[in-house]
């Protein structure tokens, strides 16, 4: 169909089976901020918003790609860390130099290949982030800084290396915020929207930055982040995509808000209410039951999205707490979109790197359960002896992973009931289990020796 700028015609556009099939894509958060590099260790940024102290949660942000607003809060670690480790004299736009020479070693092979063995089926980029660079030379520069962009084509030469290992692309693109055009620093909640620059300059200006993602760079996502200009045409955009891109998909943070009536939720779950959305992104949160839309849980392997030096392990997920996370994301109608935030080089983080390494092969026997499938009638349940466990179905199949390793060589699921001709199978393995039905008790019997997984699945089918 040709979509109208309309909400009754957008709303008719359905959820593309690719996206609510592919389960996992990888976020990826690089430009100058990743040269210093650094925020200080305040935990995840859902935890700091429980406590409400809004002007300690933008002074001590955990994001390490929002320096250049800490930097702009005097006192804040940030900037005490800039004049400690850089003086006075220097400023943000100083790291671009060091940043465009560093990115001339990158390869962007090397990422596409690594985020397909990670089990990706998405990859969205940062394409321009708060502080207002551009990672394409984009046909519309920066009008107030004309230098203002990555001097390699890291949007094109990253879609070509994704779409060679057969991922979609996806863009990520800061609509609302711009600190090259108002570079007055977040300080407060009320600031946080209350910044979005509503000139019809800059509206106009973000309206041409899409189209081209969407013309020259084929995005299949319309990833938006923390509104969007009041001004600017945003049903028309949506159109223009759909029309271009049938199978799109569109995030819901392009709310035009003008004050401050627009922040966000607890725990960053929610955003303001955009005109038009495909899914919602709760972001270092996730939803606790299966909801009836489509989402995506967003979150950096650490409590960073960009690069920050001052990580280690302590602050990274290892590979088998985001095997879970993602496991219990998906039994409740999610996505996970991991981010990785990559040195000023392009090299992955040792540590990040061995998460997706670990998430990958964990994938590779037992991505049955997860790609392609839908909620069951509930995601959670618990053995006799209290594992939790979480479900996912396809038409022929009902999957329970296990989220500890069993204590026991009989595994007893209360409140689960097989069909005299089920066959029930352990993935990653060639066995099929011996079990009994005990009432209202599902007995398994497992092997004596168990692979060394860290969710172990079963595939429960009827023999039909």
């Amino acid at each position: 169909m040709t979509y109208q700028p309309t909400l009754e015609s957008l709303r008719q556009h359905p959820l593309p089976t690719w996206f609510d099939d592919a389960k996992l894509g990888i976020f990826i958060h690089w430009g100058p901020a990743s040269v210093p590099a650094w925020a200080p260790l305040s935990g995840d940024i859902s935890q700091l918003a429980e406590r409400e102290d809004w002007e300690a949660l933008f002074a001590n942000t955990p994001y390490a790609e929002w320096y250049l607003n800490s930097l702009r809060i005097s006192g804040s670690p940030v900037h005490r860390h800039h004049l400690a480790t850089y003086g006075p004299d220097f400023s943000y736009d100083d790291f671009i130099p060091r940043f465009n020479q560093a990115v001339q070693q990158w390869d962007p092979d090397a990422w596409a290949t690594l985020f397909r063995q990670a089990g990706a089926r998405y990859v969205v980029l940062v394409s321009k982030h708060h502080d207002g660079f551009l990672l394409w030379p984009s046909q519309r520069p920066n009008p107030r800084k004309p230098h203002y962009h990555a001097n390699r084509d890291i949007v094109g030469e990253l879609g070509e290396a994704v779409r060679r290992q057969g991922m979609r692309m996806g863009y990520y693109y800061s609509g609302g915020l711009d600190w090259s055009f108002n570079p007055q620093p977040i300080r407060n909640r009320d600031e946080l929207y209350g910044t979005i620059v509503q000139t019809p300059e800059f509206a106009e200006y973000v309206d041409a930055h899409w189209r081209e993602l969407i013309d020259r760079y084929g995005t299949a996502i319309l990833w938006n982040d923390i509104g969007y200009p009041a001004q600017a045409p945003v049903l028309d955009l949506f159109a223009y995509f759909y029309n271009r891109t049938p199978e799109g998909v569109i995030n819901d943070r392009f709310a035009q808000v003008t004050s401050a009536s627009g922040t966000p939720g607890e725990g960053f779950i929610e955003n303001p209410q955009p005109p038009h959305h495909d899914f919602t992104t709760p972001e270092y949160a996730s939803y606790g039951e299966i909801m009836p839309f489509k989402w995506e849980a967003t979150r950096g392997i650490g409590h960073s999205f960009g690069y920050n030096q001052q990580e280690g392990p302590d602050s990274y997920m290892t590979s088998a707490e985001c095997i879970r996370m993602f496991v219990d994301i998906v039994s409740k109608n999610g996505n996970l979109l991991l981010n990785v935030g990559p040195m000023p080089d392009g090299a992955i983080p040792a540590l990040q790197r061995e998460c997706l390494e670990g998430l990958g092969a964990w994938l590779a026997a037992n991505g049955e359960a997860i790609y392609g499938t839908r909620p069951w009638m509930t995601s959670e349940g618990k053995t006799a002896d209290g594992i939790d466990i979480r479900y996912t179905r396809k038409e022929d199949a009902l999957y329970a992973i296990l989220m500890a390793a069993p204590r026991a060589r009989v595994l007893t699921i209360p409140g689960l009931a097989a069909a005299p001709n089920t066959a029930i199978h352990l993935l990653g393995t060639e066995l099929t289990l011996e079990w009994r039905q005990y009432g209202e008790e599902l007995v398994i019997s497992l092997p004596p020796e168990l692979p060394e997984i860290t969710a172990l699945t079963l595939r429960i089918r009827p023999l039909n």
